[in-house]
């Protein structure tokens, strides 16, 4: 539905705003910036680093995000916003046109509402992505491409600010705040150990997870290991946590007992996340957390995490990846791409990650880790 919105009301909008209000480029002194991001928890993450060098080149700006509440509590994260907003709630989404800001960047991918209201703001800078009629809005159209990693593509909206991307992306760039802390240490004083495996078995489609079997048999072998083994996930992924813990020495599940933030938390105190593509392996990523990535139907050039504390395990089936601007096809042979990967090469590449032992890599597992 909201593809078929943005379709029609979208494009006219964009017709109409290009004919009446011309495109401004002249930012000036930038004392203030509203970064638009829309979608969902995975984009949210990968955008912080390139709040962080706006920060490290603009040390005075304010910096504010329009979000959705399905991401919005992940820029609690990140200490350097002045505030965040929701599309999704009226007041806070009309609070936007009452602000002046010197800049708007886009983050948005494909949508073209999004472009609309930068547009309406009245900045004179407008910066997003090229990827569609949407670039008629912007002052500075960036080309996109899904052959980036997500993070890279991000920091290329800052070229037309003078700021160069990196030559290296920080190991970490999320921060947990302290009450989410405190929080995760009480949740897991009953396994009485540091080290742990963290496991989230959820994903927004079906075509992105693993199974409960197989998640099942990895927290027996890890267990068998003497590894403790926490479920994490919200109330859709309650039962299935509870299927993977249950008769396991050191298991919790900590499915749906949890906020986001609450989970961020605990995943900074695991020694390895293991999980498919998801906005919970992301939200690792961006904390620093060694991962262990179950890839399929999404672009893992683009998604999946990068560095030597990093396994992505990925078939590379001739249908996949499958998705694009963030839509996956229903699939018609049942996720060949997940269930071809096996419990015991997950558990190889964990136990490696963990140090407890050397075990040898599958070949096609060693050339996936030096890829990335």
């Amino acid at each position: 539905m909201l593809k078929i919105i943005d379709m029609i009301f979208g494009c006219l909008a964009v017709r109409i705003l290009s004919i009446f209000s011309p495109v401004q480029s002249d930012h000036g002194v930038v004392s203030s910036i509203l970064i638009i991001r829309p979608g969902g928890i995975g984009d949210a993450v990968h955008l912080l680093p390139a709040v962080q060098l706006l920060k490290k080149r603009f040390p005075n700006i304010a910096i504010d995000i329009l979000a959705e509440r399905r991401n919005s509590s992940i820029f609690a994260l990140s200490p350097l916003l002045r505030s965040v907003m929701n599309y999704d709630v009226p007041h806070e989404f009309l609070s936007v046109f009452r602000k002046e800001y010197d800049v708007v960047i886009d983050t948005e991918q494909w949508h073209r509402l999004s472009a609309v209201v930068a547009r309406l703001t009245k900045a004179a800078t407008l910066i997003g992505f090229a990827t569609n009629e949407r670039s008629r809005l912007l002052s500075f159209p960036i080309p996109y491409s899904h052959d980036d990693y997500e993070v890279v593509s991000f920091l290329r909206l800052l070229e037309p600010l003078g700021i160069n991307s990196p030559q290296h992306i920080e190991t970490a760039w999320l921060e947990v705040p302290s009450a989410a802390a405190a929080r995760a240490t009480e949740l897991l004083r009953p396994l009485n150990s540091g080290k742990f495996v963290a496991i989230f078995p959820g994903a927004s489609i079906p075509e992105r997870r693993w199974g409960v079997d197989r998640f099942r048999t990895l927290a027996q072998r890890l267990t068998d290991e003497g590894v403790p083994v926490v479920v994490i996930g919200g109330m859709e992924d309650a039962r299935e946590g509870e299927a993977i813990v249950r008769g396991l020495p050191a298991a919790l599940n900590l499915a749906a007992k949890t906020s986001l933030l609450e989970s961020a938390a605990v995943v900074d105190r695991c020694a390895v996340l293991v999980s498919g593509d998801s906005g919970i392996l992301h939200i690792g990523v961006g904390l620093g957390r060694p991962t262990v990535s179950l890839f399929g139907s999404g672009i893992a050039r683009k998604w999946a995490p990068r560095g030597a504390d990093h396994i992505v395990i990925d078939r590379h089936l001739n249908c996949s990846p499958c998705t694009q601007f963030g839509y996956t096809p229903r699939c018609p042979i049942n996720a060949r791409c997940m269930a071809e990967i096996l419990p015991d090469e997950v558990f190889t590449a964990t136990v490696s990650l963990l140090n407890l032992k050397t075990p040898q890599l599958p070949n096609y597992l060693l050339d996936i880790a030096g890829r990335h």
